[in-house]
């Protein structure tokens, strides 16, 4: 989960309502007071330091509000849960209306491909302090490190505007063709060489090193500003403390997220006393938002909440009036309304919640509600014993679970356990799948955990690949879920509940496989059957589907040498994967 560091004093004077920093000097208060904003103290200041030089850790435990991760944000939210009034942003647009600003970006076609879409704001009025500087960085690599994938979706840049010549140029070129001198370097650098010699190049080279043309950002007079989402030039990209005036720009590959994030640090800054202004930007293509956007852009919906629907998810039955006065501690404007909910047969009463500029995370009536138990606060549900009587116990499917958990310890296997998320190098690529039924999360926090396996041989090979050094044979298992695409079920998926066991040693082969699967189905009490696999993960010919009453419930076979070179892999391993449901049904 996100972490971010505070200056206290700052931080407190933010938070408080009446602006004196006084409002959490009490450390329990300050760590309930938290729980609005889904977070906790990780970390207390050094009491030694002086106030001004005191950092707070604070935890965010929920990844669907990134205007909390910075000092500015979380902030806001204590002191609006507190009782201080939301703060009104009026330099927000709408798709569609165009303010003729001196300030504007023309973003050329070239990048329609690479990198499409751009968002920015100008900051003024404040001298960039040290601190300010620090978390003005740390929220930009919070978003762009989280929320931005890495920065493959999203990343962010600060210039000074002094020496800024408008309109600014977003186009896509040759990455031999231009040179400049990043940050943190001193001689010139082509684009391709950025990413083979400067440390960030090499960091995020993953984003653009296989593109035939690279996003670049220059002014009117052809200065380069950076190389999204690489790197900052070392002249109008290096921002520092006593610069007073600010271009904030943001890049990426989804226009509502980059929008977002530039609402984010713009609500963020003018909370710290600049005065933001907007930048237009002008596109060669069609967007979502049109051709012609004015950022900061609000372009959230209004969501609808039944008073029927608050009642069924938080337990009580409240007013509409109560309703939005939980919803205004939030930041979220609301009203009584009449509306219809997905499934509704007639129009409800119920509220109309619009999300505050920063927040894009209102997708469902229980996303409203939600933010209406937070608004009231926890302790203000009265507890409620259960009316009903129930004895609990375990389902079919762990008791089967468990039986051949067991056989599966005594054929001298051992137990793994493995997260059901992975990336699609290691879920797909190295398995040499397809992808076409693997399930995809929308909004990631890290590639690393971007798909739901559909399998769980990719999580025995990923073992293996890190065990060469052990002895041989290695026989592992592991029995949990797995989830693919199914058309045939409501929700377009379908979890199954899976055995699947590996065994890697120099005499591995398909009849060794096959013995040791016939003493599992022999102890099991299962008949089955087998045909012919062309399962691609395994070699032909040495490989086959269980047939389990006329329907597949498996597979087993000898590893391809290509999946083994891919995990590298150097002994061969046979494996076998069955669906335990199956054998229930």
């Amino acid at each position: 989960m996100p972490k971010i560091e505070v200056n206290e004093e700052a931080f407190y004077t933010l938070a408080d309502p009446a602006g004196r920093g006084r409002a959490w000097e009490n450390r329990d208060i300050f760590e309930e007071a938290l729980t609005c904003a889904k977070a906790e103290l990780d970390e207390d200041s050094d009491k030694s330091l002086p106030p001004a030089e005191r950092t707070l850790k604070i935890e965010l435990n929920d990844t669907n509000r990134p205007d909390l991760w910075g000092t500015a944000g979380c902030a806001r939210q204590l002191r609006i849960h507190n009782g201080g009034k939301a703060p009104e942003y009026s330099f927000f647009s709408r798709p569609g209306d165009v303010k003729r600003t001196d300030h504007k970006v023309l973003v050329e076609k070239t990048v329609q491909k690479v990198r499409p879409y751009l968002a920015g704001f100008i900051a003024l009025g404040r001298a960039v302090t040290g601190f300010s500087l620090r978390d003005m960085i740390q929220t930009q690599e919070k978003l762009a490190w989280n929320f931005g994938r890495k920065r493959r979706t999203i990343s962010m840049g600060l210039y000074r505007i002094a020496i800024i010549r408008w309109p600014i140029r977003y186009r896509a070129v040759d990455p031999d063709s231009v040179s400049f001198v990043p940050l943190q370097w001193d001689t010139p650098l082509t684009l391709r060489e950025i990413l083979k010699q400067h440390p960030k190049g090499k960091e995020y080279a993953f984003i653009q090193e296989h593109e035939p043309l690279h996003p670049l950002l220059t002014d009117s007079q052809g200065s380069i500003l950076s190389y999204p989402p690489i790197i900052n030039s070392a002249d109008l990209g290096a921002v520092q403390v006593g610069d007073t005036d600010l271009f904030v720009e943001i890049t990426g590959t989804d226009q509502p997220s980059v929008t977002l994030a530039a609402s984010i640090m713009a609500c963020d800054l003018a909370d710290q006393g600049y005065v933001i202004e907007p930048v237009e930007v002008e596109y060669e293509y069609d967007t979502p938002f049109g051709r012609s956007v004015t950022t900061p852009c609000y372009f959230q919906e209004p969501v609808f909440c039944s008073l029927v629907r608050v009642e069924k998810f938080l337990g009580e039955k409240l007013s509409a009036g109560d309703c939005i006065a939980a919803l205004t501690r939030m930041g979220v404007r609301a009203e009584k309304a009449r509306g219809m909910e997905r499934g509704d047969s007639a129009e409800l009463e119920g509220i109309l919640a619009w999300p505050p500029e920063y927040r894009n995370d209102f997708l469902h009536a229980a996303d409203v509600a939600e933010d209406v138990m937070i608004g009231r606060t926890l302790p203000s549900f009265k507890p409620e014993r259960p009316r009903d009587f129930t004895v609990g116990r375990l389902t079919p499917i762990t008791y089967f679970s468990r039986r051949v958990k067991e056989i599966l310890v005594g054929m001298n296997y051992q137990e793994m356990i493995y997260n059901y998320l992975g990336s699609r190098k290691d879920l797909v690529e190295n398995m040499r799948g397809d992808g076409s039924r693997i399930i995809r999360i929308s909004n990631p926090m890290t590639e690393n955990y971007e798909y739901v396996r559909d399998s769980v041989l990719a999580s025995l090979m990923m073992s293996e690949s890190v065990s060469g050094h052990a002895a041989y044979p290695h026989r592992i298992f592991e029995i949990g879920k797995a989830a693919y695409r199914d058309p045939a079920e409501n929700y377009g998926t379908r979890t199954r509940q899976y055995a699947g066991f590996l065994n890697a040693d120099r005499d591995a082969n398909f009849n060794t496989a096959a013995g040791q699967l016939q003493t599992l189905f022999y102890y099991i009490a299962r008949e089955y059957e087998v045909e012919e696999s062309a399962d691609p993960r395994f070699i032909p010919g040495r490989a086959a589907s269980i047939i389990y009453k006329g329907k597949p419930a498996g597979v087993f076979g000898e590893i391809h040498p290509e999946v083994l070179e891919r995990w590298g892999i150097v002994m061969p391993c046979t494996a076998a994967e069955i669906d335990l449901d199956s054998l229930l049904e």
